[in-house]
């Protein structure tokens, strides 16, 4: 079977506003929650979910408007993002990285550039990603070369953690040129020494496929290759757009976990004895963390939507305030759904009793999904990042991390 057998482009619905999008979210969420725990269990891979979810339109919703788009707000995407991660974390996070390559596109791209791809995302191809690299000095550090070769380019080198590209027609890389710069390459799944190798065994977001991808002398056109440092050298939405869809991950997940414990409280636990009640649900203390939990789990919800709302404002006028505080919004977003979503995956656990720890109920994937997918960037800096801002008035780095 060949590549293109085994990653068809399917023909996908065109969605045209954010009401619409959000619809459609919720519909396929309810079909995709339906075979989320036996997805984990055996680590089967959606290949079937991820044809429908791209038949849906959703993996067109940000393309602009003047390229036949929804052109969807910041805070409709997040929603989505999370809605669909509510169903299977997996399934949310798949897409990040074609977003984050549209945007990058949207920034960068030229007009020809960005009429070719944004119609070919609109059309229904995926594009995955190959961004991150094992064994550099920092997270941060690239070695992948783009070398030329004629009128055109060779990529060498091997990424990891490439979240999408086993699913994907195009894999966007980030590669090395001359002077240092550096370009995200929109490479074609199926080009010449390009290699996606499952190797992913993070016992979190298991079937995600973020393994490796390796790059043997593949070629990459001219017309490929869109700047990415500067997406960087001056104020762009790049980075807190990256970072707003991690926290609708995590979101998502937090909400999972709440609404599987109330579940299995209501049906399923014993009243601890000295309760003095019938039903575990009517255990006073449970009550009381089922408030608690709730209250930081809508905390989070409220203001994922306003960094959304924020980073809104500075997608329409970018500049070195407007993107700042974007940035910072994004993070304290990050920062509270990264807690949320790890203590609503272990609260689980206490508030069920033991018997929800059974294997045949798989509701450790949610502890493990957030455990996993929460270390993309350490929350602690983020706390750095917005005490200077406040204290001391310091914007924040501009890269895709903070």
């Amino acid at each position: 079977m060949t590549i293109a057998q085994k990653h068809p482009i399917p023909a996908a619905a065109i969605i045209r506003d954010d009401v619409e999008a959000l619809d459609v979210a919720r519909r396929i969420a309810a079909e995709f929650r339906r075979g989320a725990a036996d997805r984990d269990c055996d680590r089967r891979l959606p290949h079937a979910e991820l044809e429908d979810f791209s038949r849906s339109g959703l993996w067109g919703i940000s393309v602009p408007k003047e390229f036949g788009g929804a052109g969807v707000s910041r805070v409709t995407l997040a929603r989505v993002i999370a809605i669909i991660s509510a169903a299977d974390s997996s399934l949310g996070q798949i897409p990040q990285n074609h977003f984050y390559a549209l945007e990058v596109l949207r920034v960068n791209g030229s007009k020809t550039q960005q009429r070719r791809l944004f119609a070919a995302a609109l059309a229904g191809e995926r594009f995955g990603n190959a961004l991150a690299e094992l064994g550099t000095r920092t997270a941060n550090d690239r070695t992948t070369r783009l070398v030329k070769e004629g009128a055109g380019y060779r990529i060498h080198g091997r990424k990891f953690y490439c979240t999408g590209a086993l699913y994907a027609q195009r894999v966007p890389t980030l590669v090395v040129g001359e002077n240092d710069h550096q370009y995200l390459a929109y490479v074609p799944r199926n080009a010449p020494g390009l290699t996606v190798i499952d190797d992913w065994s993070g016992f979190g977001q298991r079937t995600t496929g973020s393994g490796s991808v390796l790059f043997e002398n593949v070629p990459v056109r001219t017309e490929d290759l869109v700047s990415f440092q500067a997406a960087f050298e001056r104020p762009t939405t790049v980075g807190p757009f990256a970072q707003i869809l991690h926290a609708a991950i995590d979101v998502g997940i937090a909400r999972a976990a709440f609404e599987d414990a109330l579940v299995f409280v209501r049906e399923r636990s014993r009243p601890w004895i000295d309760s003095g009640v019938d039903k575990a649900s009517d255990d006073p203390l449970t009550i009381h963390e089922f408030g608690r939990l709730a209250i930081r789990l809508h905390a989070a919800e409220a203001i994922l939507e306003r960094a959304g709302r924020i980073l809104d404002v500075a997608t329409a006028e970018p500049t070195a305030e407007t993107v700042a505080a974007a940035s910072i919004a994004v993070a304290e977003a990050r920062a509270l759904t990264t807690e949320i979503s790890l203590s609503a995956g272990s609260k689980l656990f206490e508030l069920s009793g033991t018997r929800a720890s059974l294997s045949e109920h798989n509701l450790d994937r949610h502890w493990r999904n957030a455990r996993v997918h929460t270390l993309h960037d350490p929350v602690r800096w983020k706390y750095h990042a917005v005490g200077n801002y406040y204290l001391n008035g310091q914007l924040p780095p501009r890269r895709g991390t903070i």
